[in-house]
């Protein structure tokens, strides 16, 4: 229980660090709830973290319906991660590197942080836990529904985002597939 914990603190403050210090500043997006959660922030100027929550909220209601465990398993992480990346916005100005550097190191951070917590079995409720309920009623590997569906975002971000943004926004997302992959394998 400790372990889980701990993997929900320094996951979700790795994804707070990876979207705020990374994607935000070059309006790079995530797939997934966050990256609809960033999308509407680009936009309307919306918080990330709140919109995260109130976009979870259908799979939250799934998961308490018909996967007690899976719901008890994400709601720290999505509570977590959402308030960890309002709080941590400021960092958006911390980090003034290229585009391409941005896309690498967001990559990578956001990878390590949700792969952390589905090593150890948490999420942060978004379209992880829809991942997770489709992985484990199929042949799929995780980490290949999470890039399927973060695909799927960002193609249809990809008419609000410029060119530049929507490649490297797919980069960034194969980068987070790779990282969470690996953890998942390594189990």
């Amino acid at each position: 229980m400790l372990q889980k914990l701990v993997a929900v603190v320094i996951g979700s403050l790795l994804l707070a660090i990876g979207i705020n210090g990374f994607l935000v500043p070059h309006h790079l997006i995530d797939g997934g709830i966050i990256g609809i959660a960033l999308i509407l922030h680009y936009f309307f100027d919306f918080q990330t973290g709140v919109t995260m929550v109130i976009l979870s909220i259908p799979l939250v209601l799934y998961a308490w319906l018909y996967q007690r465990t899976y719901f008890y398993s994400s709601i720290q992480g999505l509570l977590l991660s959402s308030v960890f990346i309002d709080w941590f916005s400021p960092l958006r100005t911390v980090f003034p590197v290229p585009i391409y550097v941005s896309a690498i190191m967001g990559g990578c951070i956001i990878g390590l942080g949700i792969g952390l917590m589905l090593r150890y079995e948490t999420s942060t409720g978004g379209t992880e836990l829809l991942a997770k309920f489709i992985s484990n009623s199929s042949s799929l590997n995780i980490a290949i529904v999470i890039f399927i569906i973060d695909g799927l975002i960002v193609t249809a971000g990809s008419l609000t985002l410029g060119a530049q943004s929507f490649v490297f926004s797919c980069f960034t997302i194969m980068i987070i597939g790779i990282i969470t992959s690996v953890l998942e394998i390594s189990d």
